[in-house]
């Protein structure tokens, strides 16, 4: 699916979070069991464009675009932190009268997930986490420097875009598909994207996973890992498995952190067999 279809298939909702009221875009396609997808940075919901529509057959998917990335609201003055994230979630669900769900997240999006899934426990039925933030994993020093407002203001639209070009081309396993890259920078192609890109750095909050504890975790979990991933690597992901009471780890050999794009295939069909598997 190209980026400009997807977005032409989204729908928004207004959520409160801390106060502001903020647009959300999120695509909503099927019946069935619920699973909500959640991306990472610098990403948006069509990260999940290979993962998500084919199970729109059999389940009701919906994948939100974070506040401050995507087509969500991306205007200053509001934060985008993993806990803010959460708060999001919590409140588009609730618009939407879906409850539980499965949570599916990657980067940031599983951090998010780990706290929804302690703070929530009876909303998350199922936990999925792919390259997930934990403990204190994250965040990297791209990111970090990202962040810093002066880094920004020397940065012009073009540079940011480079920027996250060589991001992905040096992180996806084998030749990259372009449209899949085309669909990652379009957020970011003004200047009201790369100042919401900087604010969305800075609200990297490691205390935001440490304050919690997996352990707590009560839902059923699939540890989806690239295995070559340097960003999370798999000693997070067996640290995760030790401390989840129901948790299984699968490393897909070949795919490094953008796993559900490296390896489509392989990623729909374990997640598809966690889902059936009662």
């Amino acid at each position: 699916m190209e980026y400009e279809r997807w977005t032409t298939e989204q729908w928004t909702e207004t959520v409160s979070v801390d106060e502001h009221d903020l647009e959300v875009a999120y695509y909503d396609e099927g019946d069935g069991e619920p699973i909500v997808f959640c991306h990472g940075i610098p990403t948006s919901s069509f990260l999940w464009r290979e993962i998500a529509p084919p199970l729109a057959d059999d389940y009701r998917v919906i994948v939100p675009d974070m506040v401050g990335y995507g087509n969500s609201a991306m205007h200053d003055g509001f934060d985008r932190s993993i806990r803010a994230q959460e708060e999001m979630i919590d409140g588009l669900l609730d618009e939407l009268g879906v409850d539980p769900v499965t949570f599916v997240g990657h980067d940031l999006g599983g951090g998010v997930g780990l706290r929804y899934a302690v703070h929530e426990p009876e909303a998350v039925d199922r936990l999925v986490l792919s390259n997930a933030v934990s403990y204190d994993s994250w965040p990297i020093e791209t990111i970090v420097d990202l962040g810093i407002p002066s880094t920004i203001d020397e940065m012009s639209v073009k540079d940011v875009q480079e920027m996250v070009e060589k991001i992905f081309r040096n992180t996806l396993a084998g030749d990259p598909d372009e449209a899949f890259l085309e669909g990652m920078f379009v957020p970011w192609n003004s200047e009201e994207g790369i100042v919401s890109l900087s604010r969305n750095a800075i609200g990297t909050n490691t205390s935001h996973t440490t304050e919690i504890d997996p352990g707590e975790v009560a839902a059923r979990t699939l540890l989806l890992w690239g295995a070559d991933d340097e960003f999370q690597p798999m000693e997070y992901a067996e640290r995760l498995e030790s401390d989840v009471s129901e948790a299984e780890l699968i490393g897909l050999d070949g795919a490094n952190y953008w796993v559900m794009v490296d390896r489509p295939e392989a990623y729909r069909n374990r997640f598809r067999s966690f889902l059936e598997d009662a």
